[in-house]
């Protein structure tokens, strides 16, 4: 959205102009960078940075935040000409509420100086880095979490070239950082994998050893670095023109980094950090020894959810994720989906029933003013399904039990993935995957079965174990039998 001749920024000069509701926490350029962020997009800075800011706010420290942009050059050209300001509107039922964020003590473009960005990891003053740069960036089989070496990772890891992978960048960092003795520091997923800490620990491992680093060396780092697992919530739309014109009729300037957010968010964290943390526990963060119970409940509650929700309303020409809920029968099943397959497949944490936090989540995205595309959801499905849906599923055939409603979200995805919504409308696949998938289901024949005999047979996708599994195999089958014949409101009235 551009600005119009004449409309001022968001920016340090202008904030005077900014209502004292309105405006941040902390003082802009006051405190000292103490964390990295790789994958400056709207959830860090409608979830994280706003965390970091309150626990500054409330309790002091130099824990403000270099923000590192991995590829696009666009958010770090609006943040530099806001002086790192960016404001978070809060969208209700009841309207929106926008406030200024000030956590950002400064902003970096991984792909046009990745030089500089090693440089900061390696710096003695960062004792954090955070990531939200989605599933697809760890590079990581989502079935095994084995690193998937492709050629730009490899360059990475055994040439001198300057980083363009994720990590790349790490390893590059850490072994600078063990260079100069810049102390221990926590790297912190907060990407929506399983046992994310523990994933990120075995990416860098794998990867360290593929850059061929001496054994005596990797103690050194493994004794210097830990990596706290943490689950991450909150919903973010993508920024659009009217997130914008909010944000400039709240703040009397224009905002071109925007973002808005539904009013809930939680974040658990364990708190392993050997170089200290903010205190986030004074913004509301649960700090824990285990996050898994949490991460468990929300992977399988909320995003399991969320991609069931995103493929049967995409299949049935649904925009938004509120629209989709509206979908007759879609709410029954989902809740059934949440009683009978997750709740079923793991130990909640303590104190928390998962039907209650099924209620939660459905009240959640039937919230008219987050506008959270399908499509958008539905983006990257190789990647998310596993840990969303096909979890839920391994576990209950390990006890014994069917996976029926868990069974219908894979079968809506491969309706999904065939291309074509209920109505004939053509589907986008954007999926690292895609040119697999495509090629899979083209040397297929055109049934059903076909189409579950191909996509199953992706190893990176679906462990031997539930592929081979001819109840899971049947329950999909006939699901998507139902979707390719009648279509996903005939599929749901029959399903209620």
């Amino acid at each position: 959205m551009a600005v119009s001749v004449g409309t001022e920024r968001l920016g340090l000069a202008t904030l005077r102009r900014v209502p004292a509701e309105c405006r941040p926490l902390l003082r802009p350029g006051t405190v000292p960078a103490g964390v990295v962020h790789l994958g400056l997009g709207a959830f860090h800075r409608a979830h994280q940075a706003v965390y970091t800011e309150a626990a500054v706010g409330a309790a002091g420290g130099d824990w403000g935040i270099v923000g590192v942009a991995p590829r696009s050059t666009t958010l770090v050209e609006a943040l530099t000409a806001q002086d790192n300001l960016f404001s978070v509107t809060t969208l209700s039922a009841e309207g929106a509420a926008v406030r200024v964020v000030g956590a950002l003590a400064g902003v970096r473009h991984a792909a046009g100086d990745p030089a500089a960005v090693v440089r900061l990891l390696a710096d003695p003053a960062i004792r954090v880095v955070t990531l939200t740069v989605t599933e697809k960036a760890y590079q990581l089989d989502p079935a095994s979490g084995v690193l998937r070496a492709d050629a730009e990772l490899t360059l990475d890891l055994t040439t001198d070239r300057p980083p363009v992978t994720v990590p790349g960048l790490l390893v590059r960092g850490l072994l600078a950082r063990a260079a100069a003795e810049a102390g221990p520091i926590a790297l912190v997923s907060c990407d929506n994998l399983p046992a994310n800490g523990h994933r990120l620990r075995g990416l860098v491992r794998q990867s360290l050893t593929l850059a061929g680093t001496p054994d005596a060396t990797l103690d050194r780092i493994a004794g210097q670095v830990s990596f706290p697992s943490t689950m991450v919530d909150r919903i973010v739309p993508a920024s659009t023109g009217e997130t914008l014109a909010t944000a400039r009729a709240k703040l009397g300037v224009a905002d071109l980094a925007a973002v808005a957010a539904e009013p809930y968010t939680q974040w658990v964290i364990e708190d392993d950090f050997p170089g200290g943390r903010p205190a986030w526990e004074r913004a509301g963060a649960v700090l824990t020894d285990d996050a898994g119970p949490w991460e468990r409940l929300k992977l399988r509650g909320l995003n399991g959810v969320h991609s069931a929700v995103a493929y049967l309303g995409a299949l049935a020409g649904c925009e938004t994720i509120a629209d989709a809920l509206a979908l007759p029968g879609l709410t029954g099943v989902l809740r059934r989906f949440v009683a009978e397959d997750v709740a079923a497949s793991f130990t909640p944490p303590d104190g928390v029933r998962v039907t209650d936090y099924g209620e939660q989540v459905l009240a959640r995205f039937a919230n008219p003013a987050i506008r959270h595309r399908t499509l958008q959801v539905a983006m990257d499905g190789s990647q998310k399904l596993p840990q969303r849906v096909l979890h839920t599923i391994a576990d209950l055939r390990a006890q014994g039990r069917p996976a029926h409603w868990g069974a219908l979200v894979v079968a809506a995805w491969l309706r999904f993935v065939a291309g074509r919504a209920d109505d004939g409308r053509q589907l986008p696949l954007d999926d690292p995957l895609a040119a697999r998938i495509r090629a899979a289901l083209a040397a297929a024949p055109d049934t059903p079965a076909g189409t579950v005999d191909a996509i199953f047979a992706l190893g990176e996708v679906f462990p031997a174990a539930l592929a081979e599994d001819d109840e899971v195999r049947d329950e999909v089958t006939g699901w998507l039998t139902a979707l390719r014949s009648h279509g996903v409101a005939a599929t749901l009235a029959g399903a209620a």
